[in-house]
């Protein structure tokens, strides 16, 4: 079970999620509106912005060879057309520092968060996003480009369609009145929840100086159109960062689950992997790598997700404990001919045994993959810190790394040790040394 010369092992961040204080974009906005969205606002998060040297030393220090970060554009260009200097020379320094630790930077440049102002536009249903989109990536790699090797033009281009579904499915489970396993909901998203976000938008829209009808953020824009004007924001930005660093390898990212079919289950599971992998290969289409992000599986019946199996260990969010769906996952998703990264598979648990069995398994999948000649070139833990999860606040527990919430002191997890001493060996061996 030896990896491959030149695999890349790493962690993962957002940059919402852990620098704190990001108050240009508009989930900032809307974690002060009050209500039941929001479980608390984000602060001072993890104060990564400050402390991303030690962050970045530890990393080192652990054993990996990577880091993947995202930069937020709401500091690159806080108002429309106005670009920030200090944020550039901030996000240089950060990969500066991944390059004298020895750690090769694979950069998002979109996670989630958008600047506030572009919710005045129409956010992800304006036809001018995909233009402002390339502009700003166009402007951070012609700064930046030639210390980035990999760029993720977006982070989970396929998150409202998966959303969408979710919804859909408790919808139906209590139509039914039974129980559902669920679509993957990475932000927290209940059908309760979104049934309040009607109630929540005109008040969260002000507080963005927008309309409600404006109020399309990238993770609740569901219509075909906003899946549409996301694609051309991938496509756009691809051109753009090719035009000024030709020698950056550019992707996207994929929220994919294992969709396994229940009892007539079959054509629907076909259906969810096609809205979720399929739909998106004609904008892959002049990429040079996939990010593929994996938590869990979905068991499909006919009409909708099924429950979990009876007695399944379940995590934080309450998706079911089942690393081998990795291994599934990216057999499938090698049928789009180009290169994978796992940019993120992860675990919520306060109990971090699991979490080292959970990657275990997990990277035993990987290396069968592998041997059977698949294309994998690296491994992303999400995440590297306890941190910020959307509308859950800081109750899940991802990091291999836990941070204080009050003195932001880092304790690292046998979990981090153990993917850190896989990554030094090359090799799943060093689990039995």
């Amino acid at each position: 079970m030896a990896f491959p010369d030149g695999f890349l092992w790493g962690s993962a961040t957002a940059a919402h999620q852990v620098e704190g204080n990001n108050i240009a974009s508009d989930f900032w906005a809307l974690e002060h509106v009050g209500g039941p969205m929001f479980a608390e606002p984000s602060g001072d998060a993890c104060d990564h912005y400050r402390l991303y040297r030690e962050d970045i030393a530890l990393l080192r220090d652990l054993g990996f060879t990577s880091y993947r970060f995202s930069i937020e554009w709401a500091r690159v260009e806080p108002e429309d057309g106005v670009f920030s200097r200090a944020a550039i020379a901030h996000y240089r320094e950060v990969l500066e520092a991944c390059h004298e630790h020895g750690i090769t930077p694979m950069v998002t440049l979109h996670h989630f968060t958008s600047p506030r102002w572009l919710m005045k536009h129409g956010g992800w249903e304006y036809d001018g996003t995909p233009d402002r989109f390339a502009a700003y990536c166009r402007t951070v790699m012609a700064e930046l480009g030639p210390l980035i090797p990999y760029v993720c033009t977006i982070n989970e281009v396929n998150i409202a369609s998966l959303t969408r579904r979710m919804i859909e499915d408790m919808t139906a489970a209590q139509r039914a009145d039974a129980p559902t396993g669920g679509e993957q909901a990475p932000v927290g998203v209940s059908a309760d929840a979104a049934e309040q976000a009607r109630d929540w938008r005109t008040p969260a829209a002000a507080a963005l100086g927008t309309t409600a009808d404006n109020l399309n953020l990238f993770l609740f824009t569901w219509s075909d159109n906003g899946a549409e004007i996301v694609r051309r924001a991938h496509i756009a930005a691809r051109g753009a960062i090719k035009e000024v660093s030709p020698s950056t390898k550019v992707g996207i990212t994929l929220a994919l689950q294992d969709y396994q079919p229940g009892p007539g289950g079959e054509k629907a599971a076909d259906e969810r992997w096609a809205e979720a992998f399929d739909c998106f290969l004609p904008a892959m289409d002049g990429d040079d790598f996939v990010g593929v992000q994996n938590y869990s599986r979905v068991v499909v019946g006919p009409d909708h997700a099924l429950p979990h199996p009876a007695g399944a260990e379940l995590t934080q969010m309450g998706y079911e404990f089942y690393p081998q769906a990795l291994e599934n996952v990216l057999r499938r998703a090698a049928s789009a001919g180009l290169p994978m990264f796992v940019t993120e598979n992860g675990l919520a648990t306060e109990d971090d045994t699991r979490r080292v069995e959970f990657v275990r398994l997990a990277l035993e999948g990987v290396a069968r993959c592998l041997a059977d000649g698949i294309d994998v070139r690296g491994y992303y833990y999400w995440s590297a810190l306890d941190n910020f999860e959307w509308m859950l606040g800081y109750r899940p527990k991802f990091g291999m790394i836990a941070v204080d919430r009050e003195t932001q002191e880092r304790t690292v997890k046998d979990s981090a040790r153990l993917l850190g001493d896989i990554a030094r060996r090359n090799t799943l061996d060093s689990a039995a040394d």
